[in-house]
Formats: C-alpha cells, structure tokens, sequence
C-alpha cells in the first residue's frame, strides 16, 4: 500500500469530512481518513489496483475539490528558449502538474500542482534529468494561504451581513410575546424596505449555504447547510409572498419574517468565520518547527570553510560549528569540545557536555567552544524532521467529530420536509379542495417553526460563552470541538520540566564545608561572565540574597567542568567533582553531602577558594508553588496523574514524590518521539488521554493525545500543536478546564432542548391550521431567548 496526503476543498461540516471518506473507503484498494479540521485526505492504497487520479476524480465528482499549490524554483543551465520550453513540456507531462511556467530571464519557473501526486523532490529530480538543475527560492516571500483567504471572506461576509441585518433585529421586537407593542421606524416595516435588507443577506451570503445544501441533497445526506437553507428560504419566501399580495391589496397588514431569515444567516456565518480561524492555526505549529531549521552550515571542502544553504548539506560533509550557532544537521562531534543546549529536543533547561564521539542533533544551540561535527542524518532523516513528521501524523490521524447538530439535522429536516409536504396534500385535496391560501400558509408555518434559529444558536452560544469563561480564567480553548472533548478526561500526562517545574534551574541549598558564608561573594564574582544556567542561577541566588557580585581579575570557563577565577589576590574554582580533583583539591569531605543532593535529583557544583572546598551548591528546577494542589484536585477527581520526561529516573522520582505522583506513574528518560508512544498506550488500554507540556520536545505528544494542552509560558511550538492553552503555567488551570467542559456541554445539552421544544410542540399545531407563521416567528424567538438566557448562566457558573 502506498500512501498520500490530498488537502480537500469545500468541507463544511463533519458530514461532509464522513460522506467522502465513506465513499473512498468503498474503492478497490483504498484506505482513507478525511479530516475536517486538517481539510485533508490521508490515502492509503494499492497502486495495482487505484491510482490518485482515480481518487482525486472521486473527491471532484462528490463536489469537492483537491487544492493545489504553486512552488518557486531557481533553474540552473538554461542557455537557450528551447532550454526553457524543454522543461515545461517535460514537467507538465507529469501527473499532478497543472501548469508550468519556466522564465528564461529570469532562471527560475512557477509550478502548480497537487501535493500527494507530486512532490517537490518529484519536480526537482524531473528537471535533474533533463539536464538542468533546480532549487528552491530562498527569499521568496510567503504567499497567502487559502486558509488565510477564508478567515477574510467569512469575516467579510459576516460584517456585510451583520450591516444588513441590524435594521432588520428591530423589527423582531414585535415578535416579542412579552414585548408586543414595540416597533420599529415606519421606514424599517415598509415591506419591500425588509425585502432589500434580507435579500442581500439571503442570496449573496447564504450563497454559500445553498451550495453547502446543494452538495449534501445529491449525495443522499443532509447537513447543517440543508437546515439553513430549508429554514430561511421557507421565511424569506413566506414573507415575499406576502409583500406581493399587500402591494396588490390582497391583504392589509403583510405577516413579515425577513428578519428571521437574515439574522439566522449572519449567526451561521459569524460561527464559519469562528471556525476558519480555529482551521486556519493547524498547520502554524508545523510552519514554525521549520523555522527553527538552521539556514546555512559552514562545511569544510578541501581544508577551506564554505558556506552553503542546509538543503546542500551531504552525509559525510564536515561542518564547522562556533559558539551560538545552531547545528545544521545530526552527526557526531570530530573535534573540539563544548556544551549544547537541547532544550528544544529533550525539554531540559541545562546543557548537555559534548566532547568527540558525542551525538549531536540538528537545530539545537551550541552555546560555547568551537566544533567540528560530521553530518551523519540530513534532510527528511533528522530527528527535527522527524518530529515535524509525528505532529503531522498526529494531527491527521484524529478522527473528525461528528457534530450534535449535524446528526440532529439529518434526521430532523427530512421529517420537517415531509410533514410540510404531507400538510399541503392534506389541506389542498382534502380539508379545503383546490384552495391553495389554507394549504400554503399551512405548510409554511410548519417549516417556519422547524426553522432553526435556536438550534443555530444552541450549540456556538454556549461555546462562546464558555470559552469567554476559560479566558477569564487562564484557559484559552483553540476551538469548540476541544472545548467539547476535554470533558471525559480519564489519564492526564505531565511533563516535568517548564511544566510541574519552573523550567529553569535555581539554587536550593548551599552547604559550607569550611571558612565563612561571607566568601560567597567570591563564589559569585568567579561566575559573572559564565553564560551557562548553572552560572546563572548562581548569580540569580547571590543577588537574592542581597551580595555584592564583583567583577573579577582573571576569567577562564572550563567547557563541560566549570570556571576558574582570580577575585582579590584568591584564586576561585568552581565546577565538578573532577575539575576540583584534577586541581589536587580534597573533596571527600563533601561526599555525604553530595549523595544527599544526588539523592534528591539536585545538581551538585563544587566550590574552592585557594585550594581548599569551600561550598557545595544544590542547583534544580524547583517545583512550581501550585503543582501539588493542582495534582491532588485531579487525582480527588479519579483521573491518573503521570510524570513523564526525558531527564533521568532519580530526578523524575524525586520531583514525583515531591507532588504526590505515585512511583509506578514515572515515566523517565524518554525521547521526543517516545512520548508520543506513551500516550498512544495509555489511550489503546481504554484511557481519555491529555498532555500537558511546554517544550518542542512535547509536541508530538500533544498533537497525539485526545487533549493536548500547553502551557502558556512555553514555546509557540507547543502552544500551537495543543488544543488548549493554560496561560500563566498555573497547573490547577487543568482540572478547571475539565470542569468548565462538562458544564459547557451540559449547558448545549439544555439549549438544544429549549431549541426544538418550542418548535416541535408547535409542528403538530401548525400542520392542523391552528399556528399562524406570524405565531410560529413568535415561538422561534422565544425559543431564541431561552437558548441565549440558558447560556449567559455559564457566566455565572464557578469552575
């Protein structure tokens, strides 16, 4: 089975996402996951069998559409027109190319295709053939996305609507049952004024509902579309009929509900421009994992430096690295020493030693002492990409949810459908023959009181306002399918560092061996120009603590052991153990109190002053104030409470015991892509899994679990690749946003009640000619009411 990746146009709601996948499951050969929030198809198949033309034209005739993508390239060896004209013809003979435009001026084309049947690689290797070479543009400017274009049209259609419709809100006063004798303007209940206003709204920016309904009708399904439309046409035509027969006397007061329809069309598009944002940040997460990718790499050819693109970069190819640079690729450290900071890929804010022989990883920092690494892993093989990947498959494997709605709706408006017909048949040739007033107004105030703008309401209202509410305490929702999900949360899984911890080390005890706590001051003079965070954290302590931190005389870092100075006539060494034995200082005298800090997962530096050890400092990333009460909370709920990090199995245990995490809920030393692993095992065992994390390193496992969230004091990566947000880093932040979710989704439960009472108690009524349209407008407000009325309570609920 061989696999693609197809960005699908044209879903508009779970349905959609579940009729093209069902329909693709059934081909010969085809596996197929559509996700609606991705908007994108992951295709397995049997090339024997199918091919993604073959898949492609089944997505098109469905009324769907694969999107295309254009590429920038730079084109080497063109020498003639023939040259450029050779290589258009050749791309385009391609499957998956559209269009290609090759400028011989300028050396470089514009190619359009179809990601899954073509990539990149697959054009630049086409143009290798034909005797050419092609690279990407390095400084071309990003281009607007479709997604991009989305968010501004539904923003603009939902101002545009929301112009049109506010005169027309006032008219719906009068619907009001406790408000019957308020009106609007003389000039605003001028029939053919209302039919301007509405008309606008229900043909230009319901265009895109009836195209939504159209889709859904011929593939034998209904939709949320197919209710909007139903609905809102059954009004707007009701109330132009009337206004024809007032114009011509036939009536003497028009039953008008062109209110209703407008106003049900601006709530529908104010929720698709919601929902376009939320769709529009899926794929930042990704977009910023390539930004961290170093650029350029220094590679020595024939014994010279040579600076070229990262793309360029061969297996083999000896890199030189120097102090702040990132690591271009993975590969093995030849020579020179140093310390790199993997924060990005562990999660650990302490730098890592490196000497020869050590394992270097592509995009992390080297933060001092010259190196020469070999390149052993470029490309798609290094582990960044690697990780890039995971978020990817993650992301696409999440099974799109199906809407409360929308089920609804499926079964609902073919009933409403044909209760309307049935009435019509019945008052036509039955209870007043050939009469056509009694029948219409019969069977349009049965698809006037299905009409839903209640049930438009019931589920965005509540969303909104429980969102609204998260805000107002730290949890930010990226959508309201996460808002939704949150709720049956039986496993959450945190990381350590940056997450129950602070994310950066600090001093927690010092212990005097010998000579006065005075001496300090020396001890923080010889760190001030370190920039390592063990240096830092130092510094951070004696300032704390109110001394006086001199500069010193002499100033030498020992790369992977620590530094040595000259302060006022004494000379200074702080570091490790072996930097203090190297130098003939005894030490052993210390040894209790090193296994004591070891123990409790601290990081132990050794400090001396003219040959004799004078301190031991405890340096860790302290647990943050609020962790424990946040775990507690969770665990009192029966929800498991795991520790999961890449630092070692002491550290982990220490910091476990200190929160209240039982031992065999640690997860130590665990690997970026493992993570991942850990959750896909908790969730295979039965377990509602969220992660929670702040790190680069986490967001493989936030984009795998059911919920991720994450923290907000940490990287943008993160925070893009989870579905929730927990500004601040206040752990207890989690078990509210659980809460907040079931009261939410309790509050939606309730107005989709209130949305259909009203309206399905009055269907009977209507069909029996006992519900004027005007009454059943008046019921749908009320309706409206209850629902707005229920979910304002959110606002007032503690979490």
């Amino acid at each position: 089975m061989k696999e693609t990746k197809l960005n699908v146009e044209g879903m508009t709601c779970a349905a959609c996402s579940t009729r093209i996948e069902k329909v693709l499951n059934k081909m010969d050969g085809v596996e197929a996951n559509v996700n609606l929030s991705m908007e994108r198809a992951d295709v397995k198949y049997d090339e024997d069998q199918v091919s993604v033309d073959d898949v492609v034209e089944k997505i098109d005739k469905l009324g769907y559409g694969v999107r295309e993508e254009k590429v920038e390239l730079d084109i080497k060896g063109m020498t003639c027109a023939a040259c450029s004209t050779r290589i258009e013809k050749g791309l385009s003979r391609m499957d998956g190319i559209s269009e290609a435009n090759i400028n011989l001026t300028t050396e470089s084309g514009t190619i359009s295709y179809t990601p899954g049947m073509v990539s990149v690689e697959d054009i630049q290797e086409k143009v290798k053939k034909l005797g050419f070479e092609a690279l990407l543009k390095q400084d071309q400017e990003e281009k607007e996305s479709s997604k991009e274009k989305e968010i501004r049209s539904q923003k603009t259609k939902f101002i545009i609507a929301a112009i049109f419709s506010a005169p027309l809100l006032l008219t719906m006063l009068g619907h009001l049952p406790f408000a019957p004798n308020l009106s609007a303007p003389a000039w605003i209940e001028y029939p053919w004024t209302q039919f301007v206003l509405a008309a606008v709204v229900q043909f230009y920016i319901g265009a895109q509902f009836y195209k939504g309904a159209y889709r859904s009708l011929i593939n034998k399904s209904a939709n949320m579309d197919v209710l909007v439309a139903l609905g809102t046409t059954a009004a707007f035509m009701y109330s132009f009929v009337q206004s024809v027969l007032w114009q011509m006397g036939a009536v003497h007061h028009a039953e008008l509900y062109y209110e209703a329809s407008a106003i049900i069309i601006t709530l529908v598009v104010l929720g698709k421009y919601l929902e376009a944002v939320a769709k529009g940040r899926t794929t930042v997460a990704i977009t910023q994992l390539l930004n961290l990718q170093a650029k350029e790499a220094t590679v020595l050819k024939n014994g010279e430096e040579v600076q070229v693109p990262v793309e360029e970069v061969q297996v083999g190819d000896h890199i030189v690295v120097r102090p702040g640079e990132k690591i271009p690729v993975d590969g093995e450290v030849v020579e020179g020493t140093t310390s790199i900071d993997e924060s990005m890929i562990t999660g650990e804010a302490i730098p890592v030693d490196k000497q020869q022989e050590s394992t270097v990883i592509g995009s992390t920092i080297n933060k001092n002492g010259t190196i020469t690494m070999v390149a052993e892993k470029v490309g798609k093989d290094t582990a960044l990409a690697g990780i890039i990947k995971i978020v990817e498959d993650a992301q696409g494997s999440k099974a799109p949810i199906q809407r409360m709605v929308d089920k609804i709706s499926s079964i609902f408006v073919p009933i409403v459908v044909v209760i309307a017909i049935v009435t019509f048949v019945v008052w036509f040739f039955i209870v007043n023959p050939g009469v056509w007033a009694p029948a219409l107004t019969a069977s349009v105030a049965v698809l006037v009181i299905a009409c839903p703008c209640a049930l438009g309401l019931a589920t965005p209202t509540s969303i909104m306002v429980g969102t609204g509410r998260g805000a107002e305490n730290g949890i930010l929702f990226k959508g309201g399918e996460y808002l939704e999900g949150t709720q049956g949360i039986q496993a959450v899984l945190l990381d350590k560092t940056g997450t129950i911890t602070e994310g950066r080390p600090r001093v927690t005890d010092v212990k005097t061996i010998s000579g006065d706590e005075r001496d300090f001051a020396l001890i923080a003079a010889a760190e001030k120009r370190s920039e390592h965070p063990l240096a830092e954290a130092v510094i951070a302590y004696a300032t704390e603590q109110g001394v006086e931190v001199n500069n010193p005389n002499q100033f030498e870092a020992i790369t992977g052991h620590g530094v040595q100075a000259s302060i006022d006539e004494s000379d200074v060494l702080v570091g490790t153990r072996k930097l203090l034995t190297e130098q003939g200082i005894e030490v052993t005298q210390a040894e209790e109190v090193l296994q004591q800090f070891e123990d409790e997962g601290k990081t132990a530096v050794l400090a001396a002053i003219d040959g004799q050890l004078r301190f031991v400092i405890a340096i860790a990333d302290t647990v943050k104030s609020t962790s424990k009460q946040a775990i507690e909370a969770l665990q009192n709920d029966e929800i498991d409470v795991y520790i999961m990090t890449g630092d070692n199995r002491r550290t982990a245990s220490a910091v476990a015991r200190e929160v209240g995490i039982p031992e065999a809920n640690v997860i130590a030393e665990v690997l970026p892509q493992h993570k991942a692993d850990q959750v896909e095992k908790l969730q295979q065992e039965g377990k509602k899994v969220a992660m929670v994390g702040d790190g680069i390193n986490d967001a493989p496992a936030l984009a795998m679990a059911d919920i991720g969230m994450a923290i907000g004091t940490g990287t943008d990566v993160a925070i893009e690749a989870a579905d929730v947000t927990l500004v601040g880093g206040d752990l207890n932040n989690i078990p509210k946003a659980i809460k907040l979710s079931k009261k939410t989704m309790r509050n939606i439960r309730q107005n989709l009640f209130w949305a259909f009472f009203y309206n399905s108690a009055s269907i009977p009524v209507a069909a029996l000619g006992f519900l004027a349209p005007w009454v059943a407008g008046a019921a749908m407000a009320f309706s409206s009411v209850s629902v707005l009325t229920n979910s304002l309570r959110l606002k007032r609920q503690r979490i």
